[in-house]
């Protein structure tokens, strides 16, 4: 199995209640169903108030790297990243366990 962990950043001015970042946590929320590969899908908004946290989290798990990249390349998540990229910067980590 191979966790992806992807951690968000919102832009500078940017907040939560922002129309698009409405959209982006609901379209991050169908993932989980709309997406076959995905075997754990959680995400959520940070509740630390600590400088140096991000403000969104996804945690996921796939079967292996191939099931990683279709994952990558299905139109959901394409357009789910899509819209983070309007209001937002990200880190990610993908390991196996």
């Amino acid at each position: 199995m191979i966790r992806h962990l992807v951690l968000f950043k919102l832009n500078e001015g940017v907040e939560r209640d922002d129309p698009r970042v409405l959209a982006g946590v609901e379209a991050f929320g169908k993932l989980g169903d709309a997406v076959p590969e995905l075997r754990f899908w959680e995400c959520a908004w940070n509740v630390s108030d600590r400088p140096i946290a991000y403000d969104f989290a996804i945690n996921s798990a796939v079967e292996d790297a191939e099931a990683l990249q279709r994952y990558l390349d299905h139109p959901a998540h394409r357009a789910a990243g899509a819209l983070w990229r309007e209001f937002a910067t990200w880190v990610i980590a993908d390991y196996p366990f």
